[in-house]
């Protein structure tokens, strides 16, 4: 929303008439951004004269957000009084920013983040926000994006307020949504209009798409040409497809052209896409035919058709693969980029291997986050009461699954007032059948995310978790057992805690592979309910096959 859309009225008198009283507004609200835009359109002596009539610590604000040539020209209408307090502020600041150059200097250590984070975390405590920009504008925005996700919410705020708009979009693109749509909503729209525009479209479209949908809408309004127009149609296409990954930067060549007339087409072009490793041949109506590598073509003679140049053996992804698929596509086959198809195989564009790498970062972390059940909480300071509730849920759904143990524990009650031995040695075997599960578990929701699990080949997987299964049942049933005949004194407690333990991994091992092929086919991700699923399993196998086993041969 922009500034004037968030101030009142025209007419009514809460709105600042001047200059000053809107920067005096805008410190009071922690919008550095405004004030920043609001003092580049004053005179020196006007910033001055504000100066002088703030108090110390809106004054200090109002001079964090004083930079450049304009600085020293504020200085020399400040009076006598103030203008070596205001010096000593920017010579501090220049001084840390000379620390700053030589920290970020090639020969320093580039994984020292803990101390990168530490200098940012107490210039925002001193509130040197001038330092701030200073620190983060030498950093990569990827760098500056996990340092941000590294900050609690107030001084995440400020921080981001000194980032520069020209460098706030690529921010944004590194960071997990949940932050990334908090941190772009604080723009006001005008600042956030000029911010996207510096992004590439995919980015752009992955921005759009999470934030609320009339702002979404209004980005895209604003944007114009045939810019919109790629923009709307990559919007068209689901988010995990290879349409939703796509960018519609590729460069089209036609088969039938000589390598030197592509070359001077290059060089009017003066800068490529990025990651632009082969162009794209297309015949008449836009059908793709195949790729020239960039490799072949400045090595080729001038005279050399593309047609003769071009490899025909990579495929046009259809834009509506799964994103997975695309994944395993860049993987198995190292490509750089790929070119995105439609039905009629036309070329729509293309996917490059940094969407590709983000895709699968993404996915890991919202595959450890949810095996944890935390529902893809990214932001570690999250409010208190929003990560209560996600958590909540979960802790929930684990106790009715306690219970359930609880309650099979329960029916035997009888047998362990007789046996006081098999309460001390009853969380052996539930432990050992859930280690074991856990293993298949994963090794199975790796196959899947990877496509290794199919139709054809569960019967040889699950022949082969048998196997194992009774093998390490076996030697592990006769250590336990061997050792609870030594402590107890009882073969009868070591032969059924050995029968139970073999009882419990074999059936951890069938749970193990048919939990996520089943919670696959319902549609729900295994690794977010695979886990849970299984140690209930596991907990109530083991409890019920280890005290049954000793109702029936021990009492």
């Amino acid at each position: 929303m922009t500034d004037d859309a968030k101030s009142p009225d025209a007419g009514t008198d809460s709105r600042p008439r001047s200059l000053s009283e809107q920067i005096v507004k805008a410190l009071a609200e922690g919008r550095n951004k405004r004030v920043r835009k609001l003092v580049q359109r004053m005179h020196p002596a006007k910033i001055a004269a504000l100066l002088e009539r703030l108090s110390p610590a809106q004054r200090l604000a109002l001079w964090q957000q004083v930079g450049g040539p304009l600085e020293q020209r504020v200085l020399g209408h400040l009076s006598a009084e103030l203008r070596p307090t205001l010096m000593r502020e920017s010579r501090e600041d220049a001084e840390h920013a000379i620390g700053a150059d030589a920290d970020s200097h090639p020969t320093a250590d580039p994984t020292d983040a803990r101390s990168e984070l530490q200098a940012l975390m107490e210039a925002l405590e001193a509130g040197k926000l001038k330092r701030v920009g200073k620190l983060l504008h030498r950093m990569h925005p990827a760098k500056v994006a996990g340092l941000l996700e590294a900050l609690p919410p107030a001084q995440r705020s400020q921080a981001w307020s000194m980032v520069e708009t020209e460098r706030a979009g690529r921010v944004l693109s590194f960071l997990h949504d949940e932050i990334s749509t908090a941190l772009a909503q604080e723009l006001d729209l005008d600042d956030l209009l000029a911010t996207v525009h510096h992004l590439e479209l995919d980015d752009l479209v992955d921005l759009i798409q999470t934030l609320p949908s009339e702002l979404g809408s209004r980005l895209v309004l604003a944007t114009t040409g045939s810019r919109r127009e790629q923009l709307e149609s990559m919007l068209s296409y689901p988010e995990k497809s290879a349409g939703g990954l796509m960018n519609a930067d590729a460069i089209e060549v036609r088969a039938d052209v000589k390598a030197g007339i592509v070359l001077r087409y290059l060089r009017l072009l003066e800068t490529l896409p990025p990651q632009t490793d082969m162009l794209m041949v297309v015949d008449r109506k836009g059908h793709y035919q195949g790729a020239l590598r960039l490799s072949a073509l400045v090595t080729a003679s001038l005279d050399t058709r593309v047609a003769e140049l071009m490899h025909t053996d990579i495929a046009g992804i259809p834009v509506s693969t799964d994103s997975r698929e695309v994944a395993r596509l860049f993987q198995d086959l190292d490509l750089m980029s790929a070119p995105v198809i439609d039905d009629a195989g036309r070329l729509i564009g293309r996917i490059t291997v940094d969407d590709v790498v983000d895709l699968i970062r993404e996915d890991s972390d919202r595959t450890v986050m949810q095996m944890a059940g935390l529902d893809d909480e990214a932001d570690m300071f999250a409010p208190v009461l929003v990560s209560s509730r996600r958590r909540a849920v979960w802790l929930g759904i684990n106790l009715l699954t306690a219970f359930l143990a609880a309650w099979v524990i329960g029916q035997f009650q009888g047998t362990l007032e007789r046996l006081v031995a098999l309460a001390v040695l009853m969380p052996i075997v539930a432990s050992m059948g859930g280690i074991a599960g856990s293993q298949t578990l994963t090794l199975v929701i790796r196959g899947l995310a990877l496509g290794q699990v199919q139709k054809g080949n569960v019967r040889i997987l699950l022949n082969r978790e048998v196997g194992i299964s009774i093998l390490n049942g076996l030697l592990w049933a006769v250590v336990v057992a061997a050792l609870a005949v030594v402590w107890f004194g009882d073969w009868g407690i070591g032969g059924v805690i050995a029968a139970a333990i073999l009882l419990n991994l074999l059936c951890a091992a069938l749970a193990g592979l048919a939990i996520p092929l089943i919670l696959e086919r319902m549609g729900i991700d295994p690794a977010l309910a695979g886990s849970v699923i299984l140690t209930t399993v596991t907990d109530v196998v083991g409890f019920f096959a280890f005290l049954g086993l000793a109702t029936v041969l021990l009492l």
